[in-house]
């Protein structure tokens, strides 16, 4: 870790024609946070809005939710690392509710349980989330009940669990090799609004939300 970075918590941000969000989203940063924004091969100028906001920008050309993640691991040189959407649908202010339980020694993995405003949530993305997470317990006993996109955990400790998932599949499979590597993983609450612009590439539509239960889906098989 860098001598600038001593007590600063890199926030990476894996984005997709985010232009119009971006300005809200990196605006409301916490003292101590710095965003990393991980670009995964945008055409509307969002890497380029990053940047004149004064944010790291990493570009992934590969395409996959999980890619863009894990090139922002790699990236980043924090002790503890956060995730986060780039829609506006989360609050940074938000951010150190979830790193607490990790910085303290409570949680090794703490994941943002998302409680949705009206309309923010599809219930076809709920529903979908909810069998997902009530799997997860069956197979782990991590207390979660969201699969949370704001999450904290120490960056090494994420490398050395050796991800492979590069597409939706990337934040179920770090709670299930978190969970059998020995990890503390719990959850805190955290709001979930309408995202700024546009429509979630995931929870948005339906071949999203089915194109993210099959990957996981992938993962739970294995």
């Amino acid at each position: 870790m860098t001598p600038s970075l001593a007590g600063v918590i890199q926030v990476i941000l894996p984005v997709l024609n985010e232009a119009q969000a971006l300005p809200g989203v990196l605006g409301a940063f916490p003292a101590g946070y710095l965003p990393l924004v991980v670009d995964n091969g945008s055409t509307d100028g969002s890497a380029a809005v990053a940047q004149r906001l004064g944010a790291q920008v990493v570009s992934e050309p590969q395409r996959g939710f999980g890619a863009a993640c894990f090139a922002g691991l790699q990236a980043a040189s924090s002790e503890l690392v956060c995730f986060m959407d780039a829609d506006g649908s989360l609050d940074p202010a938000e951010l150190p509710r979830v790193v607490e339980p990790v910085r303290s020694g409570e949680l090794t993995l703490c994941l943002g349980a998302r409680r949705a405003s009206t309309g923010a949530w599809p219930l076809h993305a709920r529903a979908a989330n909810r069998l997902i997470a009530l799997e997860l317990r069956r197979r782990t006993g991590a207390p979660v009940t969201d699969l949370g996109p704001m999450r904290c955990a120490p960056r090494e400790r994420l490398l050395a669990l050796g991800l492979r998932d590069r597409a939706f599949g990337w934040p179920l499979e770090m709670v299930l090799a978190a969970a059998a590597a020995g990890w503390r993983v719990g959850e805190t609450p955290v709001s979930y609004g309408p995202r700024i612009a546009g429509r979630s590439k995931v929870t948005g539509t339906l071949l999203g939300t089915w194109r993210a239960t099959r990957d996981m889906s992938r993962l739970l098989a294995a």
